[in-house]
């Protein structure tokens, strides 16, 4: 892309370049060889100097994705989040509207519990996690505005780019994810198309989102959204913008070592959660099924499948269980409780794989980041 896909501006300027790596939703059959074409797909990050948006550069894969199942964690800040937007009484009138996510999960029962029936142009309209996916930005926050009764409320809910930046998430970037938002970025898309952000709420999920409430007109913003905006605005404007492309090798390398000595000591790893943040995350450490045997997911759709650019093969909950893992890395932090919870066998066997800025691999304990190296976890 040569201009921004949110404000249409031509100031972009390059902050992350994966160079060439696997396409991070599409997991081939086990049984299908690795390929040279398979690991080949540009993957960068530009930012706008005018609005502020960061975003997928290019991108040339095509989406087959195997839909997933949603975790637990989602589940609770969905109800979080509802219970917090009618608190604050912008749950009116009786017709609601949900553009989804590909990934999985919805918001719906949770407002039809409280009377709201479906239509196509709503007194709510939801978006949790799901306008990311769209390639054409305006074109994507016009269909939202559009749908929104003239009296009604446009919640969006994102995954913050200061938490990125914060906390070096460099594999938030991935094919199919055209759009990263601070809340300068959203306030400032949605006002283009005639809506004014009024409310904002912060919640811990992948280690910061944000969600918006956004009226037609124009309209104060509540004082909690102006604190958030701050916050967010003092990480954006002291951040190095080479911070996450340095972040990258450092990971990588951690991961890498850390796998490499489970396997001189004769342990096995495995690993949980199938994804789209492991893909280049697998790729760039070189890990295959010498240092990661299996990679379990409770996505029936993954499973017979591998990971994308390695052989390390997709498999059940059971099947790990079943293997006894000396280790296993959990890729996605917010599944510690849900995993943990649900799989007891595996207690004191659960590593966490993190990064913070200074490049060092971290693990998460009860709310504590250990960094250094990747820590075991005890629950």
């Amino acid at each position: 892309m040569k201009w921004c896909r949110g404000c249409g501006s031509w100031g972009l300027r390059r902050i992350l370049d994966l160079g060439q790596v696997p396409a991070a939703d599409d997991f081939p059959l086990a049984a299908a060889p690795v390929t040279a074409a398979e690991t080949s797909h540009p993957l960068a990050m530009d930012r706008c100097a005018a609005c502020g948006l960061a975003q997928l550069a290019d991108d040339d894969t095509v989406t087959a994705e195997p839909r997933g199942v949603e975790p637990q964690a989602l589940r609770d800040q969905a109800a979080a989040a509802v219970a917090d937007v009618a608190a604050a009484g912008y749950l009116r009138g009786q017709t609601v509207r949900e553009f989804g996510s590909p990934h999985g999960g919805t918001w719906l029962p949770l407002l039809a519990e409280r009377g709201f029936v479906e239509s196509d142009c709503a007194d709510v309209v939801l978006d949790s996690l799901g306008i990311m996916h769209e390639p054409d930005q305006a074109a994507a926050f016009a269909r939202r505005v559009a749908s929104t009764a003239p009296d009604g409320v446009l919640l969006m809910h994102f995954h913050s780019f200061a938490t990125i930046m914060r906390e070096g998430q460099w594999n938030a970037l991935r094919h199919g994810h055209f759009a990263y938002y601070s809340l300068r970025s959203m306030t400032t898309l949605l006002r283009v198309c005639g809506m004014s952000a009024v409310d904002a709420w912060r919640y811990d999920l992948y280690g910061g989102t944000v969600l918006v409430a956004a009226r037609l007109g124009v309209h104060a913003p509540s004082e909690t959204l102006r604190a958030i905006a701050d916050d967010e605005s003092a990480v954006l404007r002291g951040m190095d913008p080479t911070a996450l492309q340095d972040a990258v090798d450092a990971h990588t390398a951690v991961l890498r070592e850390w796998l490499e000595a489970a396997r001189g000591a004769g342990e096995s790893v495995y690993a949980y959660g199938a994804a789209s943040r492991a893909v280049a995350l697998f790729h760039r450490a070189g890990a295959d099924t010498s240092l990661v045997a299996g990679v379990a997911d409770a996505s029936p759709g993954k499973r017979g499948r591998r990971m994308p650019g390695t052989d390390i093969p997709i498999i059940s909950p059971e099947e790990l269980i079943a293997a006894q893992p000396d280790r296993v890395l959990l890729t996605v932090p917010d599944l510690l409780d849900e995993v943990s919870t649900r799989y007891p066998e595996l207690s004191g066997r659960w590593y966490v794989d993190g990064l913070d800025l200074n490049g060092t691999g971290v693990a998460t304990a009860g709310g504590t980041r250990v960094s250094g190296d990747v820590r075991e976890v005890q629950v």
